[in-house]
């Protein structure tokens, strides 16, 4: 009991020394205007009453996701701005205490030892904290839906020469207990079908936790097309593990539930297992058919659970055959995957959604906090011969909004060299 109130204390004392700081700002620049300061507190406090009452009795066991979205969107809108002014202004603190100890000390101090606070400094602040404070509106109203087809060309010596110029296209992290415009989902969902790709392949999490927040996109998925098939793997969200069960009977069949649904939505769920995208031979007998091999593992993640069993879902297969591997978490790549035993040619992952949040200018800068957690974060890769892709996630998770890194639909095309 006595850490958790040390805990909740530091808390409390980190948002009154964040909110104070900011205050600063509002009152030097405002300084005859009492609405704006009465303004701010009445949005500061109202936040955190929302958000600890919200925490306070949130139901681990219900599936009320777009009420914690509202509450992590409000949070962060918040916060973060914030602490932009923060920096500026403690920063200018310390300025002001030295420059009031160096004239105490020479004796050219006059009147209080702290100088008065800059305007300029505090407009400064306010006029920064203005860009994330548009920057996480925007996506909460604009970019969570803003999809973009993003397109590779990778080639390959020894891929099947009848799979030249194959493509595919995958989306990853649906999470569909977030989704709440179906007008805007059906269009990135007419967006995927635009693309006309050989097969489409999913990446995992089609949930946030229960199979039935996919209830009522069932029909809208279902409109999603391939000639050559769809499939999937499942997501560390996908088992439920987040949730709290009356029993493990019920989160098992939650799960049983969600692999129906997939079915249901036309895609073949891969649990460790691999199957063979075939077309026929070019110069061979009547009959003869190319092909890959397409594996499928159950989640593998650094940190996350491990059902995952690559060396099962390759167990049957030629060492010679070209391979695509699905599997959710892209640390499964590093740890396991490019030193394998079998040449995986092409592995798809999801799982970080770029943290929703970045800065992206191709040819000059890609960032997101998601990188100090993975190293291969968003997009392309390739290592030791093997190529890893990325995917940024087609939906969104907790926070309900994407800040610069925006839903992804992604294309590649195969070419043999």
């Amino acid at each position: 009991m006595f850490p958790l109130i040390i805990r909740i204390a530091f808390v409390l004392a980190l948002f009154f020394l964040i909110d104070w700081y900011s205050f600063q700002a509002f009152k030097t620049v405002f300084p005859n205007q009492v609405w704006v300061k009465v303004l701010f507190w009445v949005f500061s406090v109202s936040v955190y009453i929302f958000v600890t009452y919200g925490f306070l009795f949130f139901d681990r066991s219900s599936n009320n996701n777009i009420n914690l979205g509202r509450m992590v969107s409000l949070l962060v809108l918040s916060l973060i701005p914030k602490l932009i002014i923060l920096g500026l202004m403690f920063g200018e603190d310390i300025i002001r205490f030295l420059t009031g100890t160096f004239q105490s000390v020479s004796g050219t101090r006059e009147g209080d030892f702290l100088p008065d606070r800059r305007k300029f400094i505090s407009q400064t602040a306010l006029a920064l904290s203005a860009i994330p404070f548009l920057g996480i509106l925007h996506g909460v109203l604009v970019g969570k839906y803003r999809y973009r087809v993003v397109n590779h060309t990778l080639e390959f010596d020894d891929l099947p020469e009848e799979f030249d110029g194959f493509t595919i296209t995958q989306i990853s992290d649906i999470h569909s207990g977030s989704f709440d415009d179906k007008k805007k989902l059906e269009y990135g969902i007419d967006l995927i079908n635009q693309q006309e790709s050989d097969v489409i392949l999913f990446t995992g999490d089609l949930v946030n936790n229960h199979a039935g927040e996919m209830e009522p996109w069932v029909d809208t998925f279902k409109k999603l097309q391939a000639p050559m098939g769809k499939y999937s793997i499942l997501g560390n969200h996908d088992y439920g593990d987040y949730m709290s069960w009356p029993s493990q009977e019920a989160k098992e069949a939650n799960l049983n539930r969600l692999a129906d649904i997939q079915k249901e939505l036309g895609f073949q769920l891969l649990r460790n297992e691999n199957v063979k995208l075939q077309k026929p031979a070019r110069n061979g007998d009547e009959g003869a058919v190319a092909s890959i091999d397409l594996i499928g593992v159950e989640n593998w993640g650094k940190g996350f659970a491990q059902y995952g069993d690559l060396g099962k879902a390759v167990s049957n297969l030629s060492e010679q055959s070209f391979k695509i591997l699905m599997s959710h978490d892209p640390s499964h790549f590093d740890e396991e995957v490019k030193s394998f035993s079998q040449l995986i040619h092409l592995t798809l992952s999801g799982h970080t959604h770029g943290m929703q949040f970045g800065i992206e200018i191709p040819g000059f800068i890609k960032w997101s906090p998601a990188s100090f957690r993975y190293p291969k974060w968003a997009g392309l890769y390739q290592e030791l011969g093997r190529y890893l892709h990325v995917n940024r996630g087609f939906g969104f998770l907790a926070f309900p909004g994407r800040v610069g890194i925006w839903p992804e639909i992604t294309v590649l095309k195969l070419k043999r060299k």
